[in-house]
């Protein structure tokens, strides 16, 4: 406990500096701007960053990103609450209630309700990384390439599962991204692979031009193929920002719920903050004894999604930071930011960058604190933000999106290599195939294929070494499990469920 406590005196040391609470407010403020503004998320967001992270010192760098992604979590529920569009994935489902509430004059309440779980859920989380990331680190240390291999296998097709959407489309999503994350030259015999004798393709396919065609500018090319919506507002004027009393009794308890499990699918690949906030609300409905209410106004249908989507956004760090595998393609983002700076995600980043670990902990807790400033008091900026039209928004983005994927390398390549995958983000975006499972693959692809050939190397050639040494065995019996709950009837049936409003 002791030395918990002083990683996160040091981590506060560093997130306190002037630069990294400057770039954690930036983060946190744009984090809650694309979530007010529907059709920006933030993985687009971190995709058309990402080139500006070269010029940031790493852990400044990791702060903002971060800050971005759950500050998104935040301000998804504004829109979702005043205009009944959600700004972000995983404020769908506070639509529902958050919604009914504010016609019913209970705008401010549900806002309220909406920063204060989160908050709450967010020192939570922060909390979680703080104390239970040491130990998994220590675990992880003792993990041979076998052992990675099969977590990676795992972290794969529980993706798959958990993956909104159809299975078949997410599997061929995945085994895409892996085949794309083998272009390039094999490091190990040198032989260049799928390059078609370009040049610009033989250090591989660039990740910030992947990631930033795939999401940001498929997202944009979606958006404007559009009209721009007619955004109605329940109300100019919010009113009181604070629960009632019988409003607060029925919302702690699904605060405490949302929050629990939000911390827990948070920390399994694939999960995060959309299945968290899905879950909780169908738990909360089911459990209650009078589910009729749900849909109309009730204050737990907004307490408890955005309780579990703020949890499980920060949740989802621990496994990404500590055994460098990446649950959803926000932290795959992440995992690419830290390479762009050298680091090699893992274990090895407690010890080797401890600083840029405690301080990355540290400034979560400080972002959630700048948030609920940053959406109660200031409510009134974010309804006026939401009058700008897209189509004023939409040619200053792409501007700054293509100087930014120019000056990565200073490569022409880079802007065509991001227009190839706009257009195909933009294509899968319409055959309703996540491109999510594709970052995943395409990250992971290396790194697995690196870790089975050191431990074929080790055991001289000898498969069995998956299966004879235990903790690897145990991970490619529970992908075996998983793989079962694929083609498992019922399984499936309840997986479509969580995923569907009632």
């Amino acid at each position: 406990m002791m030395d918990m406590l002083s990683h996160l005196a040091s981590g506060f040391d560093t997130a306190l500096t002037l630069q990294n609470i400057m770039f954690c407010f930036i983060g946190v403020l744009l984090g809650t701007a694309i979530g007010v503004l529907p059709g920006l998320g933030p993985l687009a967001t971190i995709a058309m960053l990402l080139p500006m992270t070269y010029a940031l010192e790493p852990v400044s760098a990791l702060i903002m990103l971060s800050g971005i992604y759950y500050g998104a979590q935040y301000g998804g529920s504004t829109t979702a609450i005043l205009v009944n569009l959600p700004g972000e994935s995983g404020s769908v489902v506070t639509c529902l209630d958050g919604h009914q509430m504010a016609r019913k004059g209970r705008a401010g309440s549900a806002l309220a309700i909406a920063a204060l779980g989160s908050f709450f859920a967010g020192t939570v989380g922060t909390l979680l990384i703080a104390g239970f990331s040491p130990y998994l680190s220590r675990i992880a240390m003792s993990f041979g390439p076998a052992e990675y291999f099969s977590l990676m296998v795992l972290g794969l097709v529980a993706a798959v599962v958990l993956a909104s959407g159809g299975l078949l489309k997410a599997i061929a999503m995945i085994l895409v991204g892996l085949l794309l994350g083998t272009v390039g030259t094999d490091v190990t015999s040198g032989v260049q692979r799928f390059t078609f004798g370009s040049f610009e393709l033989v250090d591989g396919l660039e990740f910030v031009a992947l990631a930033m065609g795939l999401f940001a500018f498929s997202d944009i090319i979606g958006n404007a193929a559009g009209k721009d919506e007619e955004r109605k507002l329940v109300t100019d004027n919010v009113g009181g920002l604070w629960p009632s009393r019988e409003e607060f009794r029925l919302s702690w308890k699904p605060v405490l719920r949302g929050t629990a499990l939000g911390s827990f699918l948070g920390l399994l690949p694939g999960g995060g903050a959309t299945l968290s906030s899905f879950a909780s609300y169908m738990i909360e409905k089911k459990i209650s004894k009078t589910p009729e209410r749900f849909g109309t106004g009730a204050p737990e249908g907004v307490a408890a999604p955005e309780a579990a989507n703020n949890a499980g956004a920060q949740s989802s760090f621990i496994p990404m930071l500590t055994l460098g595998i990446p649950g959803n393609g926000v932290m795959a983002m992440m995992i690419g930011a830290m390479m762009i700076h050298d680091i090699v995600p893992g274990p090895q980043v407690m010890t080797a960058n401890a600083d840029l670990f405690w301080g990355l902990v540290a400034s979560m807790w400080i972002g959630n604190l700048m948030l609920v400033v940053i959406n109660l008091p200031l409510i009134g900026i974010w309804v006026r933000f939401l009058k700008i039209p897209y189509s004023m928004l939409y040619p200053a983005i792409v501007i700054f999106s293509m100087i930014g994927l120019y000056t990565v390398q200073n490569r022409i390549s880079a802007i065509y290599m991001g227009a190839g995958f706009a257009v195909a983000g933009y294509i899968l975006n319409r055959l309703k195939c996540e491109p999510a499972p594709l970052l995943l693959g395409f990250i992971l692809g290396p790194m697995m294929e690196e870790y089975l050939r050191r431990a074929m190397l080790l055991s001289r050639g000898d498969p069995s070494v998956f299966v004879t040494r235990p903790l690897s065995a145990a991970m490619l019996f529970l992908t075996a499990i998983l793989l079962f709950t694929i083609v498992s009837p019922f399984v499936r049936k309840k997986r479509k469920e969580v995923f569907v409003e009632d």
